[in-house]
């Protein structure tokens, strides 16, 4: 007869260190959280100018960035998720939602344009790819007024995805976004088969431009790089009007930042 396991054991299952078991416990019930906030639709777009620098800094376009709430109404963090998620099932359906809502949001706002992330991923996906498809059947809106923003890392683990999907959106005028260009591992001989109509510089080499050397080299030169494949340049990340001044003498056609705007749930 074998021993009998004593009563306060750890389970096989479960992490030694305590620690790591509150935490393992936490990412569950958040990403439970998730799973029923998408299954009753508790989420909501939160929507961030993007601004061109012509006088005035007149509005060019509002990111959507899907906020997900707990069933009190509270967001739960993006931070405690989204890193988990993004390869897996859950990040297909987070795409999903957050393109219906843009897609919403379009209809109501007749003269708005808007841009939501998608990964590389998601464009093989039956569920988002429904979505995208019914809207564009419908002819209830016109679909240049919405961009699809995938970020470098996304793009580059899957280009020939990405490439092919872009030739098959052409006839509907779609546009494309490159988000976070420069921190991740751009094939410059991809980037010209890809379709991108605008790059967004990452907020990593707009940081205190205006006093860093190093950032100034950086970012003009993916600017130049956007410019020479005829794209437009977006600066992420904006947090003054020093470095929006810097940003906007070395080219940058539009800016993003806090400065600019928070993300609101209106316009």
């Amino acid at each position: 007869m074998g021993l009998k396991k004593p009563s306060n054991a750890w389970d096989d299952q479960t992490p030694r260190d305590p620690l790591e078991y509150a935490t393992s416990v936490r990412d569950r019930d958040v990403l439970s959280m998730v799973r029923t906030a998408l299954a009753t639709n508790n989420c909501q777009l939160a929507l961030q100018p993007v601004r061109t620098t012509a006088s005035g800094y007149p509005i060019a376009f509002h990111e959507c960035l899907i906020r997900v709430m707990d069933e009190t109404g509270r967001i739960i963090p993006a931070a405690q998720f989204m890193g988990q998620i993004e390869e897996t099932s859950l990040g297909r359906d987070i795409d999903a939602a957050s393109l219906r809502l843009a897609f919403q949001l379009l209809r109501q706002y007749p003269n708005r344009r808007l841009s939501v992330n998608v990964s590389a991923r998601s464009l093989g996906d039956a569920a988002w790819r429904r979505v995208l498809e019914t809207e564009l059947a419908s002819g209830t809106l016109q679909a240049d007024r919405m961009i699809l923003e995938i970020s470098e890392d996304s793009a580059m683990q899957l280009p020939e995805v990405v490439i092919r999907f872009m030739e098959e959106m052409q006839p509907h005028g779609l546009a494309f976004a490159l988000d976070d260009f420069g921190a991740g591992l751009t094939a410059f001989r991809h980037l010209k088969d890809f379709f991108f109509d605008l790059v967004k510089v990452d907020g990593h080499f707009t940081r205190n431009i205006h006093q860093d050397p190093d950032n100034q080299v950086l970012a003009e030169a993916l600017i130049t790089v956007a410019h020479q494949f005829e794209m437009f340049a977006v600066a992420e990340g904006v947090e003054s009007q020093a470095e929006a001044d810097f940003l906007i003498s070395v080219g940058v056609d539009c800016v993003q930042g806090y400065h600019f705007g928070v993300p609101k749930f209106s316009f």
